[in-house]
Protein backbone atom coordinates (compact mmCIF):
# COMPACT_ATOMS: atom_id res chain seq x y z
CA UNK A 1 0.00 0.00 0.00
CA UNK A 2 1.15 3.79 -0.64
CA UNK A 3 1.52 5.47 2.01
CA UNK A 4 2.83 8.89 2.79
CA UNK A 5 4.48 10.65 5.69
CA UNK A 6 3.67 14.24 6.18
CA UNK A 7 5.69 16.36 8.48
CA UNK A 8 3.22 19.03 9.37
CA UNK A 9 -0.58 18.91 8.78
CA UNK A 10 -1.24 22.17 8.05
CA UNK A 11 -3.74 23.82 5.66
CA UNK A 12 -2.16 22.82 2.57
CA UNK A 13 -1.19 19.16 3.61
CA UNK A 14 -3.98 18.19 5.37
CA UNK A 15 -6.33 18.97 1.80
CA UNK A 16 -3.72 16.68 -0.14
CA UNK A 17 -4.00 14.12 2.61
CA UNK A 18 -7.76 14.17 2.42
CA UNK A 19 -7.26 13.51 -1.39
CA UNK A 20 -4.60 10.65 -0.76
CA UNK A 21 -7.07 9.04 1.74
CA UNK A 22 -9.81 8.73 -0.95
CA UNK A 23 -7.40 7.32 -3.24
CA UNK A 24 -6.78 4.74 -0.71
CA UNK A 25 -3.34 5.70 0.54
CA UNK A 26 -2.23 5.30 3.83
CA UNK A 27 -1.66 8.61 5.45
CA UNK A 28 0.43 9.54 8.83
CA UNK A 29 0.91 13.24 9.39
CA UNK A 30 2.46 14.89 12.72
CA UNK A 31 1.74 17.85 14.59
CA UNK A 32 3.45 19.65 17.38
CA UNK A 33 1.46 18.38 20.00
CA UNK A 34 0.03 14.94 18.08
CA UNK A 35 -3.63 16.26 18.34
CA UNK A 36 -6.97 14.55 16.60
CA UNK A 37 -5.14 11.28 14.36
CA UNK A 38 -1.98 12.63 14.05
CA UNK A 39 1.90 11.95 15.49
CA UNK A 40 3.41 13.99 17.88
CA UNK A 41 6.62 15.39 15.72
CA UNK A 42 8.33 14.95 18.84
CA UNK A 43 7.77 11.21 18.95
CA UNK A 44 10.73 9.53 17.76
CA UNK A 45 10.10 5.85 17.97
CA UNK A 46 7.08 6.51 15.98
CA UNK A 47 8.06 9.05 13.49
CA UNK A 48 11.26 6.53 12.88
CA UNK A 49 8.70 4.05 12.39
CA UNK A 50 7.07 5.76 9.86
CA UNK A 51 9.90 6.71 7.94
CA UNK A 52 11.13 2.68 7.70
CA UNK A 53 7.50 2.05 5.71
CA UNK A 54 6.39 5.56 4.17
CA UNK A 55 7.02 5.23 0.38
CA UNK A 56 6.45 8.47 0.21
CA UNK A 57 7.41 11.62 2.97
CA UNK A 58 6.36 15.25 2.42
CA UNK A 59 7.65 18.50 4.40
CA UNK A 60 5.26 21.35 4.61
CA UNK A 61 7.30 22.74 7.96
CA UNK A 62 8.85 26.33 7.14
CA UNK A 63 12.02 27.45 9.16
CA UNK A 64 11.71 28.17 12.58
CA UNK A 65 13.72 30.87 13.92
CA UNK A 66 16.65 30.04 11.47
CA UNK A 67 16.28 26.48 11.71
CA UNK A 68 14.37 24.08 9.44
CA UNK A 69 13.20 21.84 12.63
CA UNK A 70 12.42 18.35 10.57
CA UNK A 71 15.91 18.34 8.93
CA UNK A 72 17.54 19.26 12.55
CA UNK A 73 15.75 16.14 14.14
CA UNK A 74 15.27 13.87 11.15
CA UNK A 75 17.04 15.06 8.44
CA UNK A 76 19.81 11.84 8.45
CA UNK A 77 16.82 9.48 8.63
CA UNK A 78 14.88 10.76 5.99
CA UNK A 79 18.14 10.97 3.97
CA UNK A 80 18.56 6.96 3.98
CA UNK A 81 14.67 6.60 4.60
CA UNK A 82 13.87 3.45 1.68
CA UNK A 83 11.02 5.94 -0.07
CA UNK A 84 10.66 6.38 -3.46
CA UNK A 85 9.60 10.10 -3.33
CA UNK A 86 10.64 13.11 -1.09
CA UNK A 87 9.08 16.32 -1.44
CA UNK A 88 8.93 19.69 0.25
CA UNK A 89 6.90 22.64 0.22
CA UNK A 90 8.70 25.89 -0.07
CA UNK A 91 7.97 29.06 -0.80
CA UNK A 92 8.65 31.34 -3.94
CA UNK A 93 9.61 33.89 -1.44
CA UNK A 94 12.98 32.66 -2.22
CA UNK A 95 13.04 34.82 -5.13
CA UNK A 96 13.09 38.00 -3.55
CA UNK A 97 11.74 41.43 -5.06
CA UNK A 98 11.63 40.85 -9.07
CA UNK A 99 10.53 44.53 -10.05
CA UNK A 100 7.36 42.70 -10.94
CA UNK A 101 9.46 40.71 -13.73
CA UNK A 102 8.61 36.87 -14.25
CA UNK A 103 10.85 34.50 -11.87
CA UNK A 104 11.16 30.89 -12.86
CA UNK A 105 13.20 28.11 -11.65
CA UNK A 106 16.35 29.11 -12.55
CA UNK A 107 16.19 32.75 -11.20
CA UNK A 108 18.77 33.23 -7.95
CA UNK A 109 17.45 32.32 -4.84
CA UNK A 110 17.83 35.86 -2.95
CA UNK A 111 14.90 36.24 -0.77
CA UNK A 112 14.80 38.53 2.17
CA UNK A 113 14.65 35.16 5.08
CA UNK A 114 17.95 33.25 5.07
CA UNK A 115 16.67 30.15 6.61
CA UNK A 116 13.82 29.94 3.61
CA UNK A 117 17.00 29.98 1.13
CA UNK A 118 18.64 27.69 3.21
CA UNK A 119 16.02 25.01 4.10
CA UNK A 120 14.90 24.97 -0.08
CA UNK A 121 19.08 24.19 -0.44
CA UNK A 122 19.18 21.78 2.26
CA UNK A 123 15.80 19.88 0.77
CA UNK A 124 17.28 19.60 -2.50
CA UNK A 125 20.61 18.18 -1.52
CA UNK A 126 19.29 16.00 0.87
CA UNK A 127 18.73 12.89 -1.55
CA UNK A 128 18.36 12.22 -5.41
CA UNK A 129 14.35 11.74 -6.00
CA UNK A 130 13.99 15.10 -3.66
CA UNK A 131 10.87 17.95 -5.37
CA UNK A 132 10.35 20.93 -4.17
CA UNK A 133 7.55 22.84 -4.87
CA UNK A 134 7.65 26.70 -4.44
CA UNK A 135 4.64 28.06 -3.45
CA UNK A 136 2.80 31.52 -3.70
CA UNK A 137 -0.08 33.23 -1.59
CA UNK A 138 -1.92 30.14 -0.77
CA UNK A 139 -6.17 30.46 -0.91
CA UNK A 140 -8.96 28.27 -0.67
CA UNK A 141 -12.24 27.43 1.39
CA UNK A 142 -11.98 29.36 5.05
CA UNK A 143 -8.47 30.97 3.79
CA UNK A 144 -9.50 33.55 1.24
CA UNK A 145 -10.24 36.99 -0.20
CA UNK A 146 -13.76 36.06 0.58
CA UNK A 147 -13.59 35.31 4.22
CA UNK A 148 -11.41 38.89 4.41
CA UNK A 149 -14.10 40.99 3.15
CA UNK A 150 -16.53 38.94 5.14
CA UNK A 151 -14.66 40.03 8.35
CA UNK A 152 -13.21 43.58 7.74
CA UNK A 153 -10.14 42.83 7.45
CA UNK A 154 -9.82 43.41 3.32
CA UNK A 155 -7.86 46.07 2.31
CA UNK A 156 -6.56 48.05 -0.94
CA UNK A 157 -3.64 49.21 -1.01
CA UNK A 158 -2.79 52.20 -3.06
CA UNK A 159 0.74 50.76 -5.23
CA UNK A 160 -0.60 50.19 -8.75
CA UNK A 161 2.60 48.23 -9.91
CA UNK A 162 2.34 45.96 -7.56
CA UNK A 163 1.62 42.56 -8.35
CA UNK A 164 1.51 38.94 -6.66
CA UNK A 165 1.14 35.13 -7.90
CA UNK A 166 -1.48 32.69 -5.73
CA UNK A 167 -2.16 29.27 -5.60
CA UNK A 168 -5.50 27.37 -4.63
CA UNK A 169 -5.06 24.24 -2.14
CA UNK A 170 -6.48 22.02 -4.51
CA UNK A 171 -4.15 22.85 -7.11
CA UNK A 172 -1.10 22.10 -4.77
CA UNK A 173 -2.36 18.88 -4.12
CA UNK A 174 -2.75 18.33 -8.28
CA UNK A 175 0.55 19.57 -8.20
CA UNK A 176 2.27 17.13 -5.79
CA UNK A 177 0.10 14.27 -6.80
CA UNK A 178 1.53 15.06 -10.43
CA UNK A 179 4.86 14.66 -9.33
CA UNK A 180 4.97 10.92 -7.88
CA UNK A 181 4.97 10.07 -11.63
CA UNK A 182 7.49 13.28 -12.81
CA UNK A 183 10.79 13.86 -12.36
CA UNK A 184 12.81 15.23 -9.39
CA UNK A 185 13.57 18.92 -9.48
CA UNK A 186 12.36 22.08 -8.14
CA UNK A 187 8.65 23.48 -9.39
CA UNK A 188 6.87 26.38 -9.09
CA UNK A 189 3.53 25.78 -8.37
CA UNK A 190 0.99 29.27 -9.20
CA UNK A 191 -1.92 30.18 -11.25
CA UNK A 192 -1.69 31.72 -14.85
CA UNK A 193 -2.67 35.03 -14.29
CA UNK A 194 -0.43 37.44 -11.39
CA UNK A 195 -2.40 40.20 -11.09
CA UNK A 196 -2.41 42.48 -8.11
CA UNK A 197 -4.19 41.84 -4.59
CA UNK A 198 -6.64 44.96 -5.29
CA UNK A 199 -8.25 43.23 -8.03
CA UNK A 200 -9.21 39.82 -6.01
CA UNK A 201 -10.81 42.51 -3.60
CA UNK A 202 -12.85 44.29 -5.89
CA UNK A 203 -14.09 40.79 -7.07
CA UNK A 204 -14.57 39.39 -4.14
CA UNK A 205 -16.58 42.96 -2.98
CA UNK A 206 -18.78 42.02 -6.29
CA UNK A 207 -19.62 38.64 -5.59
CA UNK A 208 -20.65 39.40 -1.78
CA UNK A 209 -22.54 42.41 -2.68
CA UNK A 210 -19.87 43.94 -0.09
CA UNK A 211 -18.55 48.13 0.05
CA UNK A 212 -14.92 48.41 -1.53
CA UNK A 213 -12.93 49.50 1.42
CA UNK A 214 -11.23 52.79 1.10
CA UNK A 215 -8.03 52.52 -0.92
CA UNK A 216 -5.32 53.54 1.46
CA UNK A 217 -1.31 53.76 1.10
CA UNK A 218 0.57 51.16 3.08
CA UNK A 219 0.81 53.83 6.19
CA UNK A 220 -2.44 54.43 6.44
CA UNK A 221 -3.84 51.19 6.08
CA UNK A 222 -2.34 50.25 9.24
CA UNK A 223 -1.21 46.68 8.28
CA UNK A 224 1.22 44.14 10.59
CA UNK A 225 4.69 43.98 9.84
CA UNK A 226 4.24 40.49 7.99
CA UNK A 227 1.46 42.32 5.89
CA UNK A 228 4.07 45.18 5.07
CA UNK A 229 6.50 42.62 4.29
CA UNK A 230 4.07 40.96 2.19
CA UNK A 231 4.21 44.05 -0.02
CA UNK A 232 7.75 44.32 -0.29
CA UNK A 233 8.18 41.63 -3.19
CA UNK A 234 6.86 42.01 -6.37
CA UNK A 235 7.28 39.42 -9.19
CA UNK A 236 5.19 37.41 -11.34
CA UNK A 237 5.88 33.44 -11.04
CA UNK A 238 5.74 31.04 -13.78
CA UNK A 239 4.63 27.41 -14.06
CA UNK A 240 5.85 25.95 -17.35
CA UNK A 241 7.83 23.51 -15.80
CA UNK A 242 5.48 21.79 -13.68
CA UNK A 243 3.36 22.03 -16.71
CA UNK A 244 5.86 20.42 -19.17
CA UNK A 245 7.12 17.68 -17.23
CA UNK A 246 4.49 16.70 -15.02
CA UNK A 247 1.48 17.41 -16.89
CA UNK A 248 0.00 19.42 -14.06
CA UNK A 249 -2.17 21.99 -15.19
CA UNK A 250 -3.84 24.07 -12.64
CA UNK A 251 -7.93 23.35 -11.74
CA UNK A 252 -7.95 27.00 -10.99
CA UNK A 253 -6.15 29.38 -13.03
CA UNK A 254 -6.81 32.36 -11.89
CA UNK A 255 -8.54 33.58 -8.64
CA UNK A 256 -11.85 34.08 -10.23
CA UNK A 257 -12.17 30.21 -10.98
CA UNK A 258 -10.96 29.58 -7.61
CA UNK A 259 -13.42 32.28 -5.87
CA UNK A 260 -16.36 31.09 -8.01
CA UNK A 261 -15.81 27.76 -6.37
CA UNK A 262 -16.07 28.73 -2.72
CA UNK A 263 -12.35 29.04 -2.53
Amino acid sequence: MAQMLIFGMGYAASHLAGRLRARGWEVIGTTRDGRGDTTAFDDAAAVLAALRTSTHILSSVPPVEGDDPVLSRYGDAIAIAPAAWTGYLSSTGVYGDAGGAWVDESAPVKGRRPDRNAADAEWRALRGDVRVFRLPGIYGPGRSILDRIAEGRAHRIASPDQVFSRIHIGDIAGGVIASFRGPAGVYNLADDEPCHQNRLVEWGCVMLGAPLPPLRSLDEAGLSPAARAFYAENRRVANGKAKRLLGWTPRYPSFREGLAAGA
